[in-house]
């Protein structure tokens, strides 16, 4: 887990490239990880308001499956460009796993809140494979962890679908 009290680099970005600056917009989830206090908290907040706008199911999993896409291509070079492991402003990674929590879910306040716990518990937890995978290079360490949260908590939601029998 990332300290929270940890100092980020301060970069100036009117040196950095337009590329650099697009990458940072993407890790950074348009500057929600600049968010004060636990950005990202914020980024899943953010997440599970996209899930409330997207009615088909099919088309919040394709969603999903491009926003994991990104942070995979982004996260290693925000990290390079932060000059820090796993730097807590990269939060499009928090976002992804948010997302991958809430695939296939009803759209029920009690499974989204539920399962919006579970994520971040699951994601603070690192429960095994997550801890070995945060320690991975790049944005394998970095979006792995979070993706190993969100598959535990969708798999736990889809228990608690079925064991209670929540529908659409």
């Amino acid at each position: 887990m990332r300290e929270k009290n940890e100092k980020v680099q301060a970069i100036d970005i009117k040196k950095l490239s337009l590329s650099d600056k697009f990458t940072l917009s993407v890790a950074t989830l348009c500057g929600v990880g600049y968010t004060p206090l636990m950005p990202g908290t914020a980024a899943c907040i953010v997440a599970v308001a996209v899930f409330w706008v997207f009615k088909d199911q099919a088309m919040f999993a394709v969603f999903t499956g491009i926003a994991i896409l990104l942070s995979f291509m982004f996260c290693t070079r925000a990290e390079q460009v932060y000059g820090q492991k796993d730097c807590k402003r990269i939060v499009v990674d928090d976002f992804s796993g948010m997302c991958l929590a809430l695939i296939f879910m009803p759209r029920d306040i009690t499974i989204v809140f539920i399962g919006f716990w579970l994520f971040r518990g699951f994601d603070m937890l690192k429960i095994s494979p997550a801890d070995r995978v945060e320690r991975l290079p790049g944005a394998r360490g970095i979006v792995g962890d979070d993706l190993v949260a969100g598959l535990y908590a969708n798999v736990l939601l889809q228990l608690l679908k079925f064991a209670f029998k929540i529908t659409s």
